[in-house]
């Protein structure tokens, strides 16, 4: 198993950028394919982009494309979200997910492992 702590959210002005991090517990965390999914007020919960074990591959939703990249540190079992030209409807709560299996999933079901999400606010 592995639990996941998200860290970095805040209050940042439209056209500005933050940096969310996933720290993940447990010793097999190449192992996870991880995943950073969120929330708005009244909205179904959304796929914002994952990366695979090794970190050489990213997806990204088309909401985000060129704005938001994933990476990851293995060595310190931590992912990342970087978003820049950020906008208001990126407001939401943003979860980290993870799955033990490399297989390519964009539907939040098939991630086992959520962090307890924190807030991004963009005010225009």
């Amino acid at each position: 198993q592995v639990q996941l702590v998200e860290s970095g959210g805040g209050l940042v002005q439209a056209g500005g950028s933050l940096r969310l991090s996933c720290a993940a517990s447990g010793r097999t965390f190449s192992s996870y394919a991880m995943a950073w999914f969120r929330q708005a007020p009244g909205k179904e919960r959304e796929f914002v982009g994952r990366i695979s074990w090794s970190g050489g591959a990213a997806y990204y939703a088309d909401s985000v494309k060129g704005r938001f990249t994933i990476s990851r540190d293995n060595a310190k079992n931590t992912v990342y979200l970087q978003m820049d030209s950020l906008k208001p409807e990126d407001t939401a709560v943003y979860y980290c997910a993870a799955r033990n299996t490399d297989v390519f999933a964009t539907r939040d079901r098939a991630y086992a492992y959520w962090g307890q999400g924190t807030q991004v606010t963009v005010s225009s």
